[in-house]
């Protein structure tokens, strides 16, 4: 699958799915930047660690249905029509 492709199936900014994966990429990056700047004790690395790699799965989820929901869309398209 070409790279462009990809691309413009994860770029749909009138998809509230768009939006929600960039709020986990974002609440991932704040966590992890959280865990090296403040003085965190051992509970609290794990606690926001945890939050933070559920963040990333979240995010993950939401790319792939992205780029599902659009696959399934353009196969539609280049399906021929019954006659």
């Amino acid at each position: 699958m070409e790279l462009s492709r990809v691309l413009s199936r994860l770029w749909q900014p009138r998809r509230l799915l768009f939006w929600q994966m960039l709020l986990f990429n974002v609440l991932s990056s704040l966590c992890t930047y959280a865990m090296r700047a403040l003085p965190l004790n051992t509970m609290g690395l794990l606690l926001v660690g945890g939050i933070a790699l559920l963040n990333v799965g979240f995010g993950l989820m939401a790319a792939w249905a992205l780029i599902r929901e659009s696959s399934r869309e353009d196969s539609r398209d280049e399906a021929p029509s019954p006659r």
